[in-house]
């Protein structure tokens, strides 16, 4: 697929300036959206919706198709007779970096209160769409509810470890914890309501400013999930429901025992052999939930490295093939076209990009990474068409980061093709992928910011003090969303208008 040649910012919602210590879908992320159609930006970009798992990382979640309670916004529910707004004025700073404890601490109790008294005084209308919510999403949401209200009877203890017979899922186990989880169970059901009705809400006002949003689907899926746990017989795991294999990079350059990620792998003929369904249904999903979709890891469709599960490190593991152009003549069956790009950064074989090709999804190119020795320059401006490009991704340090860390060959061929900016190395950054040939240039508001190491989003590898990152109320003035403008207009990234997401929404 070819996208309208568009500039867009990327930002997760828990980035975002809202009250409570986290980001979320209330006032400030319409105020962003206000930000991105005054910047004539026609693109943003966020990191997987879901809720979190393992590390607060976006990319562990214990679901493919549930969304994060914690991005529902207290203020509009609030707005909506859910909870007494006087409870919400007591919440934390909408200013700081997100301290996780504290918002499970603080948020989530009011979150529940909220949907407890939903459900108990909804009538009408309100009752109708809660009502058919559940009953047009019971094929992901009824097993997503019992293994969230069972891993909290079980104090957050994996799947494999509750009693054996829910485990292994027997049907006389279901039916009891159904019945005496019940009430539970509403509850949930009505915050994941309130979560698709506020983001559904959210994009709505975006498609009416001509914005359209990049959501994220991660090859692979958490080992501790609904879908793992619900689908047990779709991934490689053994007679005690462990897993066989695991997920990983080899060693490289970076990591002399490369990187052992831990997720199951799945039975890709099993997979095959049922027309790729659960695929199907979750990118369905996920092009309901978004306009275009970021593939990440797009190498796993071609390759992916399989590790036996007993091995603590990458070094062990051995390159097995994936699934390849089938899955994807399925999707585009089903789907009627593959609104999708691929991640296919890091060291990716002829083969991978023959495949990305036939496919006609494109790839990436990362600013970033185009300064270093001769075979960098793949990821530079002018080698950049029918790509999206990007300064740097959630992944990297920020460009002001990246450049005070570079080695001096790496600033040398910066300045050599970006030349010297008065304003500062992230803006030379910007101009320069706002002005290549890629179709989408997307920029890390940190970069759009000038700001340093310290608010980057990521540093892969490291565990803790991830995702933490939050621009300040008050960051996006008026004089850089007119430069952000008038660098859209002349380089011809004007955003296109484009038909609006329909949906009536109450807990909006």
């Amino acid at each position: 697929m070819s996208f309208p040649r568009a500039a867009g910012i990327l930002l997760h919602p828990t980035s975002l300036p809202s009250r409570g210590g986290i980001g979320d879908f209330g006032p400030a992320a319409y105020k962003f959206a206000d930000f991105l159609a005054d910047a004539r930006q026609g693109v943003w970009q966020v990191l997987p919706l879901g809720p979190l798992g393992y590390g607060n990382s976006p990319y562990s979640s214990t679901s493919a198709f549930a969304g994060n309670p914690l991005l529902i916004s207290l203020e509009r529910l609030a707005e909506h007779g859910w909870i007494d707004s006087a409870k919400v004025d007591g919440l934390g700073a909408d200013s700081g970096s997100v301290e996780y404890d504290q918002v499970f601490a603080n948020k989530l109790p009011l979150l529940f209160e909220a949907a407890r008294k939903f459900v108990r005084v909804a009538s009408g209308d309100a009752r109708a769409r809660l009502e058919g919510f559940r009953a047009e999403n019971a094929w992901w949401l009824e097993d997503f509810v019992l293994f969230d209200a069972l891993r909290a009877k079980y104090k957050l203890e994996s799947w494999n470890q509750w009693p054996r017979d829910l485990a292994r899922r027997e049907t006389a186990a279901l039916d009891k914890a159904r019945k005496e989880l019940r009430a539970d169970l509403e509850i949930r059901s009505a915050l994941q309501f309130a979560f698709h009705e506020q983001w559904q809400a959210l994009r709505r006002y975006c498609s009416e400013r001509s914005i359209r949003i990049v959501g994220d689907v991660a090859i692979f899926v958490n080992y501790d999930s609904a879908d793992v746990w619900t689908h047990s017989d779709l991934f490689r795991l053994n007679g005690n429901l462990a897993p066989e294999v695991v997920s990983g990079v080899p060693p490289d350059f970076f990591s002399k025992n490369g990187q052992r990620w831990g997720n199951p792998l799945y039975r890709w003929d099993t997979m095959k052999a049922r027309g790729y369904q659960w695929w199907i249904e979750r990118l369905r999903w996920a092009t309901c939930n978004c306009d275009y979709i970021r593939l990440d890891h797009f190498r796993g469709f071609d390759q992916f490295w399989e590790i036996p599960a007993a091995d603590t490190t990458a070094v062990g593991g051995r390159w097995v093939d994936g699934p390849k152009d089938d899955l994807f003549h399925k999707l585009r069956e089903a789907l009627g076209g593959l609104p999708f790009f691929a991640e296919d950064l890091g060291y990716i074989t002829p083969e991978v990009h023959a495949l990305r090709d036939r496919l006609g999804i494109p790839g990436m190119s990362v600013l970033q990474f185009g300064f270093g020795d001769e075979g960098a320059r793949m990821y530079l401006p002018h080698r950049s068409a029918g790509k999206v490009i990007y300064t740097g991704t959630h992944d990297n340090d920020t460009t002001l980061g990246w450049w005070n860390a570079a080695a001096p060959h790496e600033r040398r061929n910066a300045e050599a093709y970006i030349g010297h900016a008065d304003d500062g190395v992230h803006w030379a950054f910007i101009r320069a992928a706002q002005s290549s040939v890629a179709s989408l240039s997307v920029v890390p508001l940190q970069d759009v910011l000038g700001l340093g190491s310290e608010c980057r989003m990521n540093t892969p590898s490291l565990h803790g003090g991830n995702w933490k990152w939050r621009y300040a109320p008050g960051q996006l003035t008026t004089e850089v969303a007119a430069k952000l403008a008038l660098l859209a207009e002349v380089t011809d990234r004007r955003p296109e208008p484009f038909p609006v997401v329909e949906d009536e929404n109450f807990a909006a």
